[in-house]
């Protein structure tokens, strides 16, 4: 049974949340050793069993990885997609520092299928934005956006390498976003993504497709992204 503290709080989450504060905080860094089972039982004054399982819940929500007889160490971050925000605005939300680097912005009338999810005709011109998405100095993810050209004509002017796409719809063209429609599978990497993701060509990324609406009802944006599967993770709710 979980040791617990006089305001009814177990103990193990007591030393959960230690750990998640020095994380918030900077203290903690991914590849940082945390705390052993025996020094945090010390420190907290409790059995090593509670010790154990606060690591243990840790691992579990993705926060640790435990490696046998070298000890727990920070994991990677990684993203989780739970809600509709822009890449901007999920990364700083866990605390990690983001930015973008441009991989492509123009005009195209090429893509009649991606024309047709937005309700424009099949020839119609879109804009398309690529970029490559950053968590620190570290690739997490490429993402490309397609719009309509003649609505949303000034963004090949948007310093997208530097502001979130939302922000800038939000803002200058008064886009209000409701909700996405997503299709989620799972692909390998070829050369060119594996090149700019820095993984071995082949290697597992996540892709999801995204027909993103305004609150009139209207596709306005579509994205593809590929994703680094090591560095997120889709929580799923169900009910029964």
């Amino acid at each position: 049974m979980p040791q617990v503290r006089s305001n009814g709080v177990p103990a193990y989450q007591r030393i959960q949340g230690t750990i998640v504060k020095r994380l918030e905080k900077g203290l903690l860094k991914p590849g940082d050793l945390v705390d052993s089972e025996r020094e945090l039982a010390r420190i907290h004054g409790v059995s090593l069993m509670t010790a154990r399982h606060a690591l243990t819940v840790l691992e579990r929500e993705g926060l640790v990885v435990r490696r046998r007889g070298a000890g727990t160490f920070v994991a990677p971050p990684k993203i989780h997609f739970n809600k509709l925000m822009s890449y901007t605005e999920e990364m700083s939300r866990r605390g990690l520092a983001v930015s973008s680097k441009l991989i492509s912005l123009g005009v195209i009338d090429t893509e009649h299928e991606i024309a047709a999810r937005l309700s424009l005709p099949g020839t119609s011109r879109l804009i398309k934005v690529e970029r490559l998405r950053l968590g620190g100095d570290e690739p997490f993810a490429i993402e490309t956006c397609y719009l309509s050209a003649d609505e949303f004509a000034d963004l090949t002017r948007a310093r997208l390498d530097r502001s979130s796409l939302f922000s800038v719809l939000e803002q200058d063209h008064g886009l209000r976003i409701a909700h996405a429609d997503e299709e989620i599978d799972a692909t390998t990497a070829d050369a060119h993504t594996a090149r700019l993701l820095a993984i071995p060509a082949g290697s597992p990324v996540l892709r999801i497709r995204q027909q993103i609406y305004s609150t009139k009802a209207k596709p306005t944006i579509y994205v593809l992204g590929l994703y680094r599967s090591d560095r997120h993770t889709l929580f799923i709710r169900r009910f029964r």
